[in-house]
């Protein structure tokens, strides 16, 4: 069994009660750093290695060192709990059924930073979440450990829930201090960056909902300790949304650096795949990422086992590899329709984009309409090329990154599962007269058009 860090107390009865949380050793760590300075905080997260959990993978002592502590400005700390990206849902798992675990998190991370007043940014939809939440501040706050003068330290912190209305682009910290602010949630040029004129224009940290989750345990044993699990610069443990053709889909803490087969395969975590059918593809960390075929799942494109890691995972770049991101993990078998698939992402990015930057606005737009075409029997030959160049002139320009995201998932499709794409241009009856759903299997595709790379 793996090492849980996370969630180790999910399963005990009541643990969402803040007598059940606080019995089970719940805000130790809050009257720990109460007697640590806040350098000494932050260096214990520093020392664990711990990355952010969010997606980018930025480390989180590192992010922190960097908020300004010169300029005599209020300093904030937002939780970034706008979790919108598809295949992605850990950290929505983790507040309905530990709360006080993220708001234990938010204390102890916002005495680090010196913050009297913080923000969870939940996503609209999240409504049930957000009572959740509020019910668990209001027990901290009649508990002491919210409000002037936390358990007598000198320390104040008031912390609020702010719900958004459901715009993936608020998971980009400038676009949800916008949002915050009551303002369209349009991402901000950087810099300035936040650490130095966020939420108010003052000093302010992002972290997601995992990252900071993950707080509370590094101070109570050590960032040593931490950096102790896991290997190399991925540390300590990372949850993961497994979603697909697998046995058992979930949420699933892990110890970075167990194989993916491992991962996939084991009873204690996917459980093998769904049916008897092959394994054909894999998102390994929600819609963003590049997908992965089969022949890139288990090794790498030199031979190693593919590892649960952010540097195994992306090994070889995109040509060859992905990313760990937020850990949405998505598992095709041989019967998906990975043009059906990647149109359906395209439609999601070119609804969610904010229209700011026109590379994106436009772009993704075509890409959508491009790829309709094809899933739909009616594309041309010209139209894969067109997609290629569509996406290559979105990627980078923008920004923010969800043009990248946009871009990222078509020229994977493309690159793997070229021949996929000839297949819907050259038989468009065999496309029209199909479940929509399905595919044949792809060796069979394989066979009918000569494969091609880009």
């Amino acid at each position: 069994m793996g090492r849980k860090i996370l969630l180790d107390k999910i399963n005990v009865p009541g643990i969402k009660s803040y007598e059940v949380y606080r019995r089970e050793g719940g805000y130790a760590s809050v009257e720990k750093a109460l007697k640590m300075t806040p350098e000494a905080i932050i260096e214990e997260v520093k020392a664990s290695g711990l990355r952010g959990r969010g997606g980018a993978g930025f480390p989180v002592g590192m992010k922190w060192s960097f908020i300004d502590k010169k300029s005599g400005k209020p300093r904030h700390l937002v939780c970034n709990a706008d979790e919108s990206e598809p295949g992605t849902f850990k950290d929505r798992y983790l507040m309905e059924y530990i709360p006080h675990l993220l708001i234990e998190g938010m204390i102890t991370s916002s005495i680090a930073l010196e913050a009297n007043l913080s923000y969870i940014y939940i996503r609209g939809e999240y409504m049930w979440v957000y009572k959740i939440l509020e019910r668990a501040i209001q027990e901290a706050y009649a508990a002491g450990w919210l409000g002037k003068n936390i358990q007598g330290s000198g320390f104040d912190l008031d912390l609020y829930v702010h719900c958004g209305a459901g715009a993936y682009i608020c998971g980009e910290e400038t676009a949800l201090i916008e949002s915050l602010e009551g303002k369209r949630g349009n991402p901000r040029l950087k810099p300035p960056f936040p650490a130095i004129s966020g939420l108010w224009a003052n000093p302010t940290v992002v972290n997601n909902v995992e990252s900071i989750a993950a707080v509370p345990w590094i101070i109570n044993n050590s960032g040593a300790d931490y950096a102790a699990i896991g290997i190399g610069r991925s540390t300590g443990t990372k949850l993961i949304s497994a979603s697909g053709n697998i046995k058992k889909p979930g949420v699933y803490e892990i110890e970075l650096g167990i194989s993916v087969e491992e991962f996939i395969n084991s009873d204690e975590y996917c459980g093998g795949m769904e049916t008897d059918r092959p394994l054909k593809a894999l998102v390994p960390g929600g819609s963003s990422v590049p997908i992965l075929p089969a022949h890139l799942i288990y090794k790498t494109a030199n031979g190693d086992d593919r590892l649960m890691t952010y540097e195994s995972l992306s090994d070889g770049g995109f040509a060859t590899g992905s990313m760990l991101g937020s850990g949405g993990f998505i598992v095709y078998d041989d019967r998906a329709c990975i043009v059906r698939n990647t149109w359906n992402f395209a439609r999601f990015y070119h609804h969610e984009s904010c229209g700011q930057c026109t590379p994106c606005r436009e772009g993704t737009g075509w890409l959508e309409k491009v790829l309709w075409r094809i899933e739909n029997g009616e594309g041309r030959e010209e139209d894969i090329e067109l997609l290629w160049s569509i996406q290559s002139k979105i990627e980078g320009n923008t920004i923010c990154p969800l043009g990248d995201a946009a871009s990222w998932p078509v020229a994977a499709a493309i690159r793997h599962f070229r021949e996929e794409f000839e297949y819907h241009v050259r038989f468009p009856e065999k496309i029209k007269n199909r479940d929509h759903f399905t595919h044949e299997p792809f060796e069979k595709v394989r066979h009918l058009v000569a494969p091609q790379t880009v």
